[in-house]
C-alpha cells in the first residue's frame, strides 16, 4: 500500500511516520510513504502557501495556486483525501476499505480553512476524525495513516490483533489481563487462568458486548441490538443483563 501526505510540515510528518510500527513497515517496504511539502507548491521568495479570506473575517485561508502546484506535480495516488471537520467520519470501516486498496493520498488543511476551489476541483473527498477542531490536519493525517496501516498485512507481527480489536465486529474490545495473575488485591478471572480455549473465546465475546453496552450502546443499537444468541452468551458468561457486569468466579471487574 502507498500513502502521500501533503503538509506545510514535511519534517513533522516524516518523524512521526517514521517512528514505531509504522517506521517499522516503512522502512521494511511494507508500506510506501511520500511526504510532500506544500510550500513547494509556492511562486515567492516568501513561499506563502496562505492568504486572508475574500469578504474579510479573523485567519488565513490555505491558497489554492501552491496547494495546486504541489499536487499536480507530485502527481500522488488517488484518492486525494481533504483532512477537515466538514468531511466523511473516519471509522474503523473506512479503514479496512483503505487498507484494502493500492493507496491514497491526504491533504492536511491548515489556518482558517482551505480554498474551496481546493474542495470542488482538485481532492477526490474529504475525511474527518471528529467533531472538534485542531490547528492543522497533520494530527488527523496521523491518525488516518496509522489506523489504515495497522491493517495492512505484514505491518503487525501477530495478524489476530487486527482482528479483535475496537469496532472490528461493531464492539469495543474485551478487557485484557496479564501476569501477575493477583496484584495487590485484584484478581483476574478466574476462565482466563482455565486453559480451557474455548471458553476463554466465549468469555471474550460476551466480555466484549458487555462492554459495549455499558459504554457504547449507541454501537450495539446500529447493529439491531442484541441477538437471542448473545443474550444466551451473556448469561452463560455470567453477565448481568441489566448492569453489564459479570458475576460469580468469572466477572471481569473481579477484586
Amino acid at each position: 500500500m502507498k500513502a502521500e501526505i501533503f503538509t506545510i510540515f514535511p519534517d513533522l510528518v516524516a518523524s512521526w511516520c517514521g517512528a514505531s510500527l509504522l517506521g517499522k513497515a516503512w522502512r521494511s517496504g511494507t508500506i510506501e510513504i511520500g511526504v510532500h511539502d506544500l510550500r513547494a507548491g509556492a511562486d515567492d521568495p516568501h513561499r506563502s502557501v496562505d492568504d486572508s479570506p475574500f469578504g474579510g473575517g479573523a485567519g488565513m485561508v490555505l491558497a489554492p495556486g501552491p496547494v495546486f502546484a504541489a499536487v499536480e506535480a507530485a502527481a500522488p495516488v488517488r484518492p486525494l483525501f481533504l483532512l477537515g471537520p466538514g468531511g466523511v467520519r473516519f471509522d474503523q470501516s473506512m479503514a479496512r476499505e483503505l487498507a484494502a486498496s493500492p493507496g491514497f493520498s491526504l491533504l492536511c488543511g491548515r489556518y482558517e480553512g482551505v480554498d474551496q476551489r481546493v474542495a470542488d476541483h482538485l481532492v477526490d473527498g474529504e475525511i474527518s476524525i471528529g467533531d472538534y477542531v485542531l490547528a492543522g490536519g497533520e494530527v488527523a493525517a496521523m491518525v488516518v495513516l496509522e489506523t489504515v496501516a495497522r491493517l495492512v498485512p505484514g505491518v503487525m507481527g501477530n495478524l489476530a490483533s487486527g482482528e479483535e480489536e475496537s469496532f472490528t465486529e461493531g464492539l469495543l474490545e474485551y478487557p485484557q489481563y496479564t501476569r501477575p495473575s493477583l496484584f495487590r488485591e485484584w484478581g483476574v478471572p478466574d476462565v482466563l487462568l482455565s486453559g480451557d480455549h474455548g471458553r476463554v473465546g466465549r468469555w471474550r465475546r460476551a466480555a466484549a458486548i458487555a462492554r459495549t453496552l455499558e459504554r457504547r450502546p449507541d454501537l450495539i443499537s446500529s447493529r439491531g441490538g442484541l441477538s437471542e444468541e448473545e443474550r444466551a452468551l451473556l448469561a452463560e458468561m455470567g453477565f448481568d443483563p441489566v448492569t453489564c457486569r459479570g458475576y460469580g468466579p468469572d466477572r471481569p471487574d473481579r477484586r
